[in-house]
C-alpha cells in the first residue's frame, strides 16, 4: 500500500507528557502498527530505564475516570524536570 491510500493518522504531539498516576514521558511520534495500519503513539518514560512504549493513539488521547473525575489519561505539561515524578 503506498503512503497516499493509507488512512489518515491520528496524531499524538511531540513533548512532555503527565500519566494520571503520576509518572512522565516524552512523545516521540506517531507511528502506524505494521499489521492493521493502527496509529500508535511512541512514547519514552522518563524514570527508570526510560522504556519505550506504544499504546494505540486513540487510548493515548482518551479520558478515564478515575474516582469519579474524568480527567486526560496522558494531559500534555510544560518542561518539567525529567525526574518522572510527580510534582
Amino acid at each position: 500500500m503506498s503512503d497516499a491510500n493509507l488512512p489518515p493518522l491520528i496524531t499524538t504531539p511531540p513533548g512532555r507528557y503527565r500519566h494520571y498516576k503520576g509518572m512522565l514521558y516524552d512523545v516521540v511520534g506517531t507511528v502506524r502498527h505494521s499489521e492493521t495500519l493502527e496509529p500508535m503513539t511512541l512514547y519514552r518514560a522518563l524514570y527508570g530505564e526510560h522504556g519505550l512504549w506504544v499504546r494505540p493513539a486513540a487510548m493515548f488521547l482518551e479520558e478515564v475516570v478515575i474516582d469519579g473525575l474524568r480527567q486526560p489519561r496522558f494531559r500534555r505539561v510544560a518542561d518539567e524536570p525529567a525526574d518522572g515524578q510527580a510534582g
